[in-house]
Order: structure tokens, then C-alpha cells, then sequence
């Protein structure tokens, strides 16, 4: 049989493979188990998969290493899901293909890395270890390659741990495990143990390091790294010396990336393109453009990764046509988009410039080839905001038999999240559990997708199943409950991690200060803001402008305006939330002061600014400043909006102007909504307008909102002047659309602890009498700072009587009340 392997190595073609088979069949060597190996190993190199199928499956007696090859062959056309059909048959039908087979368990886990099926990974793992191969070091390496790029470490470590021999192919694939899992960190404690243990760096390993050190930032590190290489004379591998050129770029040391580079003689594709990329990620968009110029002026032959540099350089330039002229030099070269990411680069670049139908075209002509592309377009629709889009997009990559990935999965539920459409990630999510996805890019968009719905507690429980919590995902959840109003849970969240010492960075602050805004809670945001500073971590913008906002909101404004003061850096934001400060606090001529600061700083406000300055006005009853800046915001440009006329409308109905807050509403282009409605509807009650009221019922029926207060307010309305059957009939229309008045609430904060009651709660009888006893002896406390005034111990009774205003402090002895209808009386 040893006399044909010649002839198998000089078929070129299908044809003359066909004629070797036939001879061999009428010789009857077709029998023989090499002989059959070596055909169905030729029909595979040649693509023809189903002839190398048939080959097998036709032989008498095929063994265990016929059917490893099969295998191999499947596993080099990537049909990973075949393998692991074809691996689940054999051994569904107990054949001995499966038995006794080392080198068969490699080629299943990797086809299985693949598929990304853990749960089939761990029942792989559980017959290699029933078999007694649980101590080869090749199937060792191979198993705990496939949890890493399943993202499973701790098994990967546990795996790594057991293993009786380790040389250097496990300390490499484990340090690349780490790596590429983005835990570079990890990985070079790993390569550590590797050195203590006595086992010599190769250059293999070294690319894995450099990347790793790339990726930590450290730049005294990768000098380290890089002396190595050149101690141990492994610079001259082309391989290294571009990762050496990666490494110094990541650590934003171009000069580093450049000295490698200039020593470099001969200069291959690779090497020009290692260095245009060190460009690019460095901002040095124009040297980069220069360095491109040089590699053609030079002859190198440019490859599809050194036009994605470029496409994205000019991207970043803005240069539309320049960027079109590297379009058509790609067409004449004529790369292929489908197979190297071109095609996604090019959407991005054309994404640049919102040309959204230049990136469908380019789906169309790539067709279903590309799964990258795909995701690049459903990314580029996700983020400008064209969600719709993106879920469609998604359901036809899915017809279209494509199988999502990790990053598509993330973006269609970051899409779906953004949409509010709760049922397709519930789609998404279903499609991630039978696949046994436990990739924590997706697992945190799910979180993200079920918080931003509403659906908190779905949120959790996806939390509360992840073993091994990143950052991301801790800070994930903290903001999902603090953006849902739970605050109490988002920093209990924030304790734990504080107090079990897990990393804690600029995020976890912003969304814990946010949480303790929103529930009033002044003394443990004191607490956070000492962490923060005890930290020495660097306070930017976002953080400080959300100091500001919660020493506003619970009362603080002396320290909210001294945050505010010591800000290096102010953005809109920022003086728009101070500017609400002083006006949540009454303090109408500072928000106007520091208005007409913000314009002399050269600082254009905006929307958000002019309704902070409008809600100022309003709290103040400061009819004629109202109108002045509403009528201001088209002096900037800016067309006011529902917020903005709901505003003015309220304004004008509490100071008694109902008729001219009608003739806004009547001459405002903007279609009018129930907050609209509902400032004039709740000024027509305080000044007994029911003429006008009756007037416009035809409009308040046409009213479609979610808003409980807007029915409420009406029923109530009509209940007040004697119209009962009007009033029951908009009840029945709330209960009709699903629709429950949420009981109004306030809080106290008591001994650096926040309570919270509500309307009849007796929850807590002996809170509820000290506080009665309080307002009894109220008006005595009054009368001695001058004041005439009567209190009502019923005002605790009324669901909805802190709605209106915002929290502020009246401290006597150790507790804080907030009472914004107190405070002015003090004052």
C-alpha cells in the first residue's frame, strides 16, 4: 500500500483522485483501512466532504483512527456542529469508534469550542475522565483550551491544576487563556509560576506576554518583555517583532512601536501594517496615511488588514472622499470584504458619515457569508438608535441560517433594550439558554435589556447565577436597580462590594452617588463621597456633576454649590444641574445669576438647561421670568418641547392665569400631551375653573397616556364639583387599560437611616406617633422663630402631598424631616 502515497500526493484534481479511487476499488485495496484514510483525507483537501463521508461509511470495518481523520476533516472545513452530530451518533449507537481514542477527544473539544455548547463540553469531560484519559496531558491541554474560550476559567484553572505533567504547551495555552479572555493580569501571574517552575520562554509564549502587557498598560513591563526578546534572541521572529510594535502602541508609547520598527530591514506586509495600525490607535491618523503612502512607494503588496487601518484613519479625518478613493482601490484589487473584515470596515467608515444606505448595500453584496458583517451592521443601527432596524436585521440573519455570536446576541438585546421591547429579549434570552451561552458580554446586556424594561427582579436572578462577577457586571446591576428608583438594594449591592474588597472603579461610585440622589439619602452619600476621595481615585465629570445632584436632592445646597465651585472642568450638564439645584431649593435669583454666568463662559445652554431654569421659575411663581426664557430658548435655537410648555402651562394655571395658559396649549405646534393637560387641568382645580374644564372634555377623552396621577387627577376633579358619573367613568377607563395608582410616599431620614410611609401605613405605629408628636409641638417651635402658623397632623394622610416639590432639611436634634412645605416657613 506504501507504493501509492506518491500517486495520492500527485492528484491535483478531483478527476485524477476519482481514478486513484476506482483503481483501488477494482485492485480491492479499497479495503484497506491506510488506503481508505488516505482517500477520504484527499476528497476532504479538495473540498469534497460528502465523498469523504461515503468513503467511510462504505468501508467493512472502519477503526477508531479512520474515524479521527473523518473527523479532523470536518473540523478543518470549521463544520463544528457536524462534528459534534457525528461524535453524539457514535456514541448514541455505543460504537467502539469512541473507545480507547486519544486523539479523537482533541478534535471534538475544539469542534465544541466552536458551537459554544458547555453543557455537551462537560459531558465530554466527564466520559474522558470515566475512560482514564483524565491524566493525558494533550487531552488536558485541549480541555482546558475549550473552557477558556468558553469563557469558563475557573474550570480552565482547575483543569490546569489537576494536570500531572506540564510543559510548555500547557503554561502557553493557559497564559493565552487568560489573555484572551481579558485577564491579562491573570495571565502574567501565570507566566510567573511558568518562570518559578524553570521552563524557558518560547516565541510562542513571548506573543501571548506582549499581548498581555499591551493590554495591562504598563510600559515599564513591556520594555522588560521586550529586553527579554532581545537577550534571548528571539526579535528576529517577524511574528514577535509586530506584537512587540502591538504592545508598545497599547501602552500609547509610539515611539517604542517606531524604534522596532526602524530596525527592521527587511520590511514585510505585516510589519507596514503593524505599524500603520500603532498609528491609527495613537490618534497619528495622518502619519499613519504617510506610512501607508511609503509601504506602496516601497512595492509592498498591501493586504485587506492594512486597508482596515486606513478606512478608519480616514474615518477619524472626516475625509468622506479620500476614504471613497481607498473604497475603489480595494474593488481594484479586487479583495475580498467577506473573508477579512473589509466589509465591515467599510461599513463603519461609511457609518461615519450616516450614510446607513451605503452600509446596506454593502450587506447586500457580501451577502451571508460574512457573519461580522452582519453584526457590524446591526451594531451601527443599535447605536444610532435605529432599533427597530436592528431587531429586524437580527430575525433575518437568524432566517437567513446564520448563527449569532456573542456580539450579535449583545447588540440586538442592547437594541431591544433601548426599543423597550420586552418580549424579543425575551427571544434573545430563550435563544442563549439553549445554547448554554455563558459569555458575561451577553449575560450583562441581558441584565441591561431586563433593567431598562422594568423587569429588575429577571435582572437579579441572571445576577445572581453568574459564579465568577467582573466589574461590569456588579456596576450592571447597581445601576439597573438604581435606575429603577430600588436604591436601597443598588447600595447594599455597593456595600458588598466595598466591604468584600472587590474592585471598585469610577462607574461603581457614579451609580451608587446616583442611587443615594434619588432615595434623599444624604449621610450615606457623604459616606460614598469620603470613599471616593479615600480612594485617590481620579473624580471626572460625571462623577462630580452627580455630587452635585445629590447634595441638591437631599438638601445639601451649600455643599452641592461647593462641589459645583471646585469643578476643573464644567460641562452643559453640570451648570444645568446646579441651575436645577437653586431651583428645587426656591432660590429663583441664583439660578438666574448663574444662568447668565453660564453664557458669559461661553457655554451654549441647552434643552435640559432651559427646563431646569423654567422649573425654577415655576417653583417660584415667577410668572414674567418664565416667560421670558421660554421665549429666550429661540434666541440659541432651540424649539421648546412638551416638558418645556408643560412647564410654563403649570406656571400660568397656579398663578390664575388659565386663560392664558389656554392660549399657549391652543397656539403651540407641539402635539399636546397629558402633561400638558395635566398642568392646566390641575390649575383649573386649585382656582375652581370647571367652565373651562367642560369646555374641553373632548380633548381630555382623546388623551392616551400611562400616567395613573393624569386619571386620578381628572376623576378626582369631577368628584370635587358633584359629576360623579364622569369621575367613576374615568376610573373605570384607568382600571380598563391596566393601569394602578401607585400610592404616594414620603421618606425620613432618622439616625443616618432612611424610613419610608405612605398613605394609611401602620406598618411602624411607634415612628408614625413620634412624628405626630413632633407636629403637635410644631406650631410652639414656630411661634418662637415669629411665625403664625397651624398644623394639620392629617397632612400625612394625603397619598400624592410630597409629589409636587422636592426634598429639604429641618434638623432638630439628630433627625432630618423633609417637608418642603415647613422649610419655607422657617425661612
Amino acid at each position: 500500500m506504501t507504493l501509492y502515497m506518491p500517486l495520492f500526493r500527485s492528484c491535483f484534481t478531483s478527476r485524477s483522485l476519482t481514478q486513484l479511487h476506482a483503481h483501488l476499488v477494482v485492485t480491492g485495496l479499497h479495503t484497506d483501512p491506510l488506503a481508505s484514510t488516505k482517500l477520504l483525507e484527499s476528497y476532504a483537501q479538495m473540498g469534497s466532504l460528502p465523498s469523504s463521508r461515503l468513503v467511510f461509511e462504505t468501508h467493512p470495518s472502519p477503526d477508531s483512527f479512520m474515524f479521527g481523520v473523518l473527523i479532523k476533516c470536518y473540523l478543518w472545513h470549521q463544520l463544528f456542529h457536524q462534528v459534534v452530530s457525528l461524535y453524539h451518533h457514535h456514541i448514541q449507537k455505543g460504537s467502539h469508534l469512541t473507545q480507547n481514542c486519544t486523539f479523537l477527544f482533541p478534535s471534538v473539544l475544539k469542534a465544541i469550542s466552536g458551537v459554544g455548547d458547555l453543557f455537551m463540553g462537560r459531558k465530554v469531560h466527564g466520559r474522558i475522565v470515566r475512560s482514564g484519559f483524565g491524566t493525558d496531558h494533550v487531552i488536558g491541554t485541549s480541555l482546558f483550551n475549550m473552557y477558556g474560550e468558553l469563557s469558563c476559567l475557573n474550570d480552565a484553572r482547575k483543569v490546569f491544576d489537576e494536570m500531572h505533567v506540564r510543559d510548555l504547551v500547557s503554561w502557553s495555552s493557559v497564559i493565552a487563556c487568560y489573555v484572551e479572555n481579558g485577564r491579562p493580569q491573570e495571565g502574567l501571574e501565570m507566566l510567573h509560576g511558568m518562570v518559578s517552575e524553570g521552563i524557558e520562554l518560547d516565541s510562542v509564549t513571548m506573543l501571548s506576554v506582549a499581548e498581555a502587557c499591551g493590554k495591562v498598560g504598563c510600559l515599564k513591563l513591556a520594555k522588560s518583555v521586550h529586553g527579554y526578546g532581545i537577550r534571548k534572541e528571539m526579535v528576529g521572529d517577524a511574528s514577535l517583532r509586530n506584537s512587540l510594535m502591538v504592545m508598545y502602541s497599547q501602552c500609547s508609547y509610539l515611539c517604542g512601536a517606531k524604534g522596532v520598527f526602524e530596525g527592521v530591514g527587511d520590511r514585510s506586509t505585516s510589519c507596514w501594517t503593524s505599524m500603520i495600525s500603532s498609528c491609527n490607535q495613537n490618534g497619528c491618523f495622518e502619519e499613519a496615511i504617510d506610512a501607508f503612502r511609503k509601504m506602496q512607494e516601497s512595492g509592498v503588496e498591501v493586504n485587506e488588514v492594512t486597508m482596515i487601518s486606513v478606512l478608519s484613519c480616514c474615518a477619524r479625518l472626516g475625509w468622506l472622499k479620500e476614504g471613497m478613493s481607498v473604497h475603489s482601490f480595494i474593488l481594484r484589487r479586487e479583495m475580498n470584504g467577506a473573508d477579512l473584515d473589509i466589509g465591515p470596515a467599510l461599513m463603519d467608515f461609511y457609518a461615519a458619515f450616516w450614510k446607513i444606505s451605503s452600509c446596506e448595500k454593502l450587506l447586500h453584496l457580501i451577502g451571508n457569508s460574512s457573519l461580522i458583517s452582519w453584526n457590524t451592521l446591526i451594531s451601527i443601527y443599535a447605536q444610532e438608535g435605529l432599533n427597530k432596524e436592528a431587531m429586524v436585521l437580527f430575525a433575518r440573519m437568524i432566517e437567513k441560517g446564520l448563527m449569532p455570536d456573542p456580539f450579535s446576541l449583545a447588540s440586538s438585546t442592547s437594541a431591544s433594550a433601548d426599543a423597550g421591547s420586552i418580549l424579543f429579549g425575551q427571544q434573545i434570552h430563550g435563544h442563549v439558554m439553549k445554547r448554554g451561552f455563558r459569555d458575561e458580554f451577553v449575560q450583562n446586556s441581558l441584565m441591561d435589556m431586563y433593567s431598562k424594561c422594568g423587569f429588575v427582579d429577571f435582572a437579579y436572578a441572571i445576577f445572581d447565577k453568574i459564579r465568577e462577577k467582573n466589574i461590569v457586571t456588579w456596576n450592571c446591576m447597581i445601576s439597573g436597580f438604581s435606575q429603577n428608583g430600588i436604591s436601597v438594594e443598588a447600595l447594599k449591592l455597593f456595600d458588598e462590594m466595598y466591604f468584600n474588597c472587590i474592585d471598585i472603579n469610577e462607574v461603581t461610585f457614579l451609580s451608587a452617588i446616583q442611587a443615594c440622589s434619588n432615595s434623599g439619602y444624604l449621610e450615606k452619600g457623604k459616606w460614598i463621597h469620603h470613599k471616593l476621595i479615600v480612594s485617590g481615585m481620579q473624580r471626572d465629570l460625571y462623577i462630580d456633576t452627580a455630587l452635585v445632584d445629590m447634595y441638591a436632592k437631599s438638601g445639601d445646597l451649600l455643599t452641592a454649590k461647593g462641589v459645583f465651585d471646585n469643578m476643573a472642568e464644567k460641562s452643559v450638564v453640570s451648570w444645568s444641574t446646579m441651575i436645577s439645584a437653586y431651583g428645587i431649593h426656591g432660590q429663583l435669583t441664583s439660578a438666574t445669576t448663574l444662568f447668565t454666568k453660564m453664557v458669559d463662559s461661553h457655554i451654549k445652554p441647552n434643552e435640559i438647561t432651559f427646563l431646569n431654569i423654567l422649573s425654577a421659575c415655576r417653583h417660584a411663581g415667577s410668572v414674567e421670568e418664565g416667560k421670558f426664557y421660554l421665549k429666550l430658548m429661540k434666541d440659541y435655537g432651540i424649539v421648546p418641547n412638551a416638558e418645556h410648555f408643560a412647564s410654563i402651562v403649570d406656571l400660568l394655571s397656579r398663578s390664575g392665569d388659565i386663560n392664558g395658559a389656554y392660549e399657549i396649549i391652543k397656539s403651540t405646534c407641539v402635539p399636546v400631551d397629558a402633561s400638558i393637560w395635566g398642568a392646566l387641568l390641575n390649575g383649573c382645580r386649585i382656582h375652581g375653573r370647571m367652565d373651562l374644564i367642560n369646555n374641553i372634555q373632548k380633548e381630555l377623552r382623546e388623551i392616551r397616556t400611562d400616567d395613573t396621577g393624569h386619571y386620578t387627577l381628572l376623576s378626582n376633579i369631577y368628584a370635587e364639583g358633584g359629576n360623579w358619573y364622569e369621575s367613576r367613568k374615568v376610573r373605570s377607563r384607568m382600571e380598563g387599560l391596566g393601569l394602578k395608582k401607585v400610592p404616594g410616599f414620603s421618606s425620613i431620614e432618622i439616625d443616618k437611616k432612611i424610613y419610608r410611609f405612605g398613605a394609611g401605613d401602620t406598618s411602624s405605629e411607634w415612628q408614625m406617633k413620634e412624628i405626630y408628636m413632633f407636629l403637635e409641638n410644631f406650631q410652639s417651635l414656630a411661634q418662637e422663630q415669629g411665625c403664625d402658623v397651624e398644623c394639620h397632623g392629617t397632612m400625612f394622610g394625603t397619598s400624592g402631598f410630597f409629589e409636587d416639590y422636592r426634598p429639604r432639611n429641618l434638623q432638630r436634634e439628630t433627625r432630618k424631616f423633609h417637608f418642603e412645605q415647613i422649610n419655607p416657613i422657617l425661612e
